[in-house]
């Protein structure tokens, strides 16, 4: 195959923007891309497309990723596109070659110190010579927090300003945290090592402060493609800078509506910024979605055209390329333990119908929730696997408090209610019920310990007499020994962020309460934004089939809970008004009230409809139809005739929902009549009548009949 043909075949199957961003001269190019929009075949393209017509050599190129299953997906597919050569690596790999070759040079022969897998075994030292005692969960905490400092290029003593900058809630005072993060530094230093965020600076130094190494890098790579630009931080961007030193053969691939790692130090601004960074660069969009449904797609627009901030500048809005498929569900539910059994349930019927399970997804907010759709899917006998956490009764925390729980049996007090000893016990391993901690490991401990709480509410709840602490940890015990069963393949449950990247046939979002989704921690317009994205990016997730839900209270007769603010379907309108509220502006805002989609339930099992088509049913689709058939064919002829002599297409008369509808719920007033969602004043005027007269048994003749021809 000549060059020329082997570049037009690159070419092949593009869409146009696909095409302008392969096709992009060299320099600056930005590409934003949304989910679903084949930005993986974009850029990969755009290597193949340069190397096959003689503009770059492969060796020449250096890709950078986030993720070594996504570097190994470009390597794939740069060889099937007939590319040698070309480095994809993470900025930790890519770093490590470089510090690892040179590191003879750089430390006078010396070899390249040890590099720790993980800070927390080194920080609880740090902390212990500070004077802290720092829990796993504490120590996860000030790592984090080293982390983020070093990330973004603070030293230990710039800290308590850069965090007050950034409006840090630390694990500890600002100060004592810049005093572990010293003693962490000494401390490896002191011991010959470095972390991972030291040898991103290695790779930085050796290049910034030796000539010859930034010779030799810079005429080995010479064209630099980075993916996921919206989650690089100041020391990546550095390490980026350094490379290219002064050149801008550089293309970035992003998207700033999935800007959901800000508390790493990963910033959108050098995507949201590029433009200006680098004058002449070329932007492309890609907005056509390959991923979802249009059903979907539409979703996922509503929900991120409410964004607000400095993502929102380069806001996309998606255009589904799929075929039709089913319209977002949204479910409401007395408590989590219904909504996570009605989830379960339907993973059953969605494997017995023939989904895979490995194409399902229950997706969460954080990993304390967990717990309930383990032990739902577990008692409904669907496989399940756990993405990015531990099961619930194997985190460390949970094992803990069932020893305290255990030992507590022993001298716990007959008359205390089982709620009240479960808290008391928690006590023992420090947990407090009003006090939820700092930290993003500290407050997930907590939770964990919350939801153990909340199992014994459900639990005394259900019991039909006084339950005790000893039937509760019996039930604990039961409850893990069933969740522990292996699973090859099943059903993922994953947090929201560690959903990131990946896709399935049907996704599952629940939870989404104030509260939950946004976290009551996000009290800062940039926080509540970033949770907003983290609902996006559940909903992109989605091939096929989506679920959205929440329960109206945590356990059973809980507290109330409000939806999330996020989903544009619900009427959250208000029944009050606003002091002097009767002027133009708040008029508008009444019609838009009344205009807003209002709450529709399943008569048969109360749960909330979302499709438009369930609406009018009035029911799920998959609780059974009370139709009367005979009626649903004389509404079907009755339409026909009317049709025919108004000369329109039949369902402008009414659709097959109505008529589904009207033979199911058989209205017998005209106050049900119009409580069919889609029969409006209007229709009510035309056909009202003659429907509640086919209703109550009346023929189609009698009411419509034939007209006779005259000769």
């Amino acid at each position: 195959m000549g060059v020329h043909s082997a570049a037009e075949r690159v070419l092949a199957g593009l869409d146009p923007e696909q095409r302008s961003a392969v096709t992009a001269p060299a320099g600056p190019v930005c590409i934003l891309a949304g989910a679903g929009t084949g930005k993986t075949r974009a850029v990969t393209s755009r290597i193949a497309y340069r190397a096959l017509t003689g503009d770059i050599a492969g060796r020449h190129v250096l890709a950078v990723t986030f993720t070594a299953r996504a570097a190994a997906e470009m390597r794939s597919r740069l060889t099937v596109l007939g590319v040698q050569g070309v480095q994809a690596r993470t900025f930790h790999a890519a770093a490590l070659r470089q510090v690892r070759y040179f590191a003879p040079r750089l430390l006078a022969g010396r070899a390249m110190p040890e590099l720790l897998d993980s800070k927390v075994r080194v920080v609880t030292l740090a902390a212990a010579k500070v004077g802290l005692r720092a829990d796993r969960a504490a120590a996860r905490d000030l790592s984090a927090e080293i982390e983020w400092a070093k990330s973004s290029l603070v030293e230990p003593g710039e800290y308590v300003v850069a965090a007050a900058k950034a409006l840090r809630e630390t694990p500890y005072e600002p100060a004592r945290v810049a005093d572990v993060f010293d003693a962490y530094e000494r401390l490896k230093r002191g011991n010959g090592v470095i972390d991972f965020e030291d040898m991103l600076r290695a790779a930085v130094w050796g290049i910034e402060e030796h000539p010859d190494v930034a010779e030799q890098v810079r005429n080995q790579y010479r064209h630099f493609v980075v993916d996921e630009y919206q989650d690089v931080n100041p020391l990546q961007q550095r390490l980026l800078e350094a490379w290219l030193g002064g050149r801008d053969d550089l293309t970035v691939v992003g998207d700033a509506s999935q800007t959901i790692y800000s508390f790493t130090g990963a910033t959108s601004s050098y995507l949201v910024d590029f433009p200006r960074l680098h004058r002449g660069a070329t932007v492309v969009r890609l907005v056509r979605d390959y991923r979802s449904t249009p059903q979907v797609v539409g979703l996922a627009n509503a929900v991120i055209s409410q964004a607000r901030g400095t993502e929102a500048r380069l806001r996309l809005e998606l255009h589904g390329q799929r075929r039709p498929g089913p319209e977002p569900e949204l479910r409401i539910f007395t408590d989590e333990p219904a909504e996570a059994n009605a989830v379960a349930a339907r993973c059953r019927a969605l494997v017995a119908g023939g989904t895979p399970a490995r194409e399902i997804a229950v997706l969460f907010r954080t990993n304390a929730q967990s717990e309930a759709y383990e032990k739902a899917l577990s008692e409904a006998g669907v496989p399940y696997v756990l993405q990015g956490a531990e099961r619930f009764f194997e985190r460390p925390e949970v094992r803990q408090a069932m020893i305290a729980l255990r030992a507590a049996t022993r001298s716990a007090d007959a008359g205390t209610p089982l709620p009240a000893a479960v808290v008391e016990a928690l006590t023992a391993v420090g947990w407090a019920p009003d006090a939820p901690p700092p930290g993003g490991a500290a407050r997930e401990r907590w939770e964990a310990l919350a939801a153990l709480v909340q199992l014994a509410e459900e639990y005394a709840a259900q019991a039909e007499e006084e339950p005790g602490l000893t039937g509760f940890t019996e039930e604990l015990a039961r409850r893990a020994a069933q969740q522990h069963v292996p699973t090859v393949e099943g059903v993922t449950l994953a947090s929201l962020h560690s959903a990131k990247g990946l896709e399935w046939d049907a996704v599952f979002l629940v939870g989404l309460a104030e509260g939950t989704l946004p976290t009551t921690y996000a009290k800062t317009m940039e926080q509540v934004e970033e949770e907003r994205r983290l609902l996006y990016v559940g909903i992109t997730r989605a091939r096929e089939w989506l679920w959205l839900s929440y329960a109206t209270a945590r356990s059973p007769g809980g507290r109330a809970r409000r939806p999330s603010r996020f989903l544009p379907q619900l009427d959250r309108s208000g029944g009050g008004e606003r002091a002097g509220g009767g002027g133009p502006a708040r008029r508008a805002e009444r019609r838009a009230e009344r205009r807003r989609p209002q709450v529709v339930s399943c008569r048969i099992c109360g749960a909330t409809l979302l499709a438009g088509a369930d609406r009018k049913l009035g029911r799920c689709p998959t609780c059974p139809s009370d139709i009367d058939e005979e009626l649903y064919e004389r509404l079907r002829e009755w339409r026909q005739r009317v049709a025919g002599a108004q000369k329109v297409p039949a369902y402008v008369v009414f659709t097959d929902a109505t008529l589904t509808a009207l033979a199911e719920r058989k209205p017998g007033r005209t106050e049900e009549l119009v409580a069919i969602a889609g029969i409006g004043p209007r229709k009510v005027g035309l056909y009202g009548d003659t429907v509640l007269a086919l209703v109550a048994g009346a023929t189609v003749d009698e009411v419509c009949p034939q007209k006779t021809s005259e000769n």
